[in-house]
């Protein structure tokens, strides 16, 4: 019941999607703590950073994937395809800018405990990333830009087209943050490393 299950996936894909926490407390139960799986899980429970760590580095690896695949193309026209392939990875940017504030949400949970987090959750409450990030050392102006620009993807440019009525500007903000900075893939990756690899020193200054 604890190893993943594509096959679980395939008959019930709503209810295997989710099963994150199911599965937590079960692995807990295996490892002599009492959960009450029927009563199903508190807010305190559910703030676990386990859970939340597991599910940035999901999101995390959804990216991967995607990024590393080859999207088929072939039902959109062909004048067409060059637009999907550009939003096929706004999608995959999404995902990594979701990863990276799942994570760091992770790492506030942890440095403040789940008590004072819920007190503060409102604060948090947000996907401007630079913000959330604040407490990570040596970021440069370069990793800000980086991250107000992965906030935009995740806020509206990874699932729609348009930012919305009145803010046509945000999509100008991208370019020009990426332009000004000269943003590139591997930029992008070794941000997220850098942040996503924070987190031992958390754990450990938090045990």
């Amino acid at each position: 019941m604890l190893l993943p299950s594509k096959d679980g996936f395939e008959k019930d894909p709503l209810g295997y999607g989710a099963l994150g926490w199911h599965k937590w407390a079960m692995a807990q139960t295996v490892a002599g703590f009492n959960v009450d799986l029927e009563a199903g899980p508190t807010s305190e429970d559910l703030k676990s950073p386990v859970l939340w760590l597991s599910h940035a580095h999901a999101m995390a690896e959804a990216a991967r994937v995607l990024i590393q695949g080859n999207p088929n193309l072939d039902p959109m026209p062909p004048n067409i395809r060059g637009v999907s392939h550009c939003q096929y990875h706004a999608i995959a940017l999404m995902l990594v800018g979701y990863s990276l504030e799942i994570c760091l949400k992770a790492m506030l949970i942890i440095k403040k405990g789940v008590a004072t987090y819920q007190a503060e959750e409102k604060e948090h409450r947000h996907h401007r990333l630079e913000e959330l990030a604040a407490f990570i050392p040596g970021l440069s102006s370069k990793d800000e830009a980086i991250l107000k620009a992965l906030s935009h993807f995740v806020r509206w440019a990874g699932r729609y087209p348009d930012p919305g009525f009145g803010k046509e500007s945000h999509a100008k903000e991208i370019f020009a943050l990426s332009e000004s900075f000269q943003i590139s893939a591997k930029d992008l990756f070794r941000l997220a490393a850098h942040i996503m690899g924070h987190t031992h020193e958390v754990l450990a200054q938090n045990p």
